[in-house]
């Protein structure tokens, strides 16, 4: 098992070093899930929620939550990212809706940490304009899909396809 790199020899939390790290170009994509009512669903597709556009309003949101990552988890290190792509779309079998964000940088370390926090800030928002609708969403799961760059090279989740 890897050592746990925020923490520092006495067992406390410090902000891992990264600026004798080369620049590589970093990628990272994650998803949500956030399952609702057939109903809810059809309302968003039909682009009837009672708040309006529902789905413009998540993806700005997750945008916003990646650039800003740095200021809500405590040890990650301000990124400039180079690009983010937020697509929303319902699930295969009908469930839901399924949030994936893919963050991009050239740095020295990685993006996995601003995929997550849009697809979960994305999510949130999700929920907050349709709560009203359907209180009883659940928003789950989350997780990377895959990562490039940097000294541990690519990853990709043991649930994905290579070409998917």
């Amino acid at each position: 098992m890897p050592e746990l790199s925020h923490l520092n020899a006495s067992g406390e939390a410090r902000m891992v070093e990264v600026g004798d790290r080369p620049a590589s170009r970093r990628e990272a994509e994650a998803e949500g899930l956030i399952a609702m009512a057939p109903q809810t669903l059809a309302l968003v597709l039909a682009g009837a929620a009672p708040k309006g556009d529902v789905l413009a309003v998540a993806r700005v949101a997750a945008i916003q939550a990646a650039k800003r990552t740095w200021e809500l988890i405590p040890l990650c290190h301000p990124i400039a990212l180079s690009g983010l792509e937020v697509a929303i779309e319902p699930a295969a079998d009908g469930s839901g809706l399924l949030l994936v964000a893919r963050a991009r940088t050239t740095g020295p370390t990685g993006v996995e940490m601003e995929a997550l926090t849009a697809v979960q800030v994305g999510l949130l928002t999700l929920y907050d304009m349709l709560k009203a609708v359907d209180p009883a969403m659940t928003i789950g799961p989350v997780r990377v899909l895959r990562k490039s760059g940097g000294r541990q090279g690519d990853w990709r989740h043991p649930e994905v396809q290579a070409d998917g």
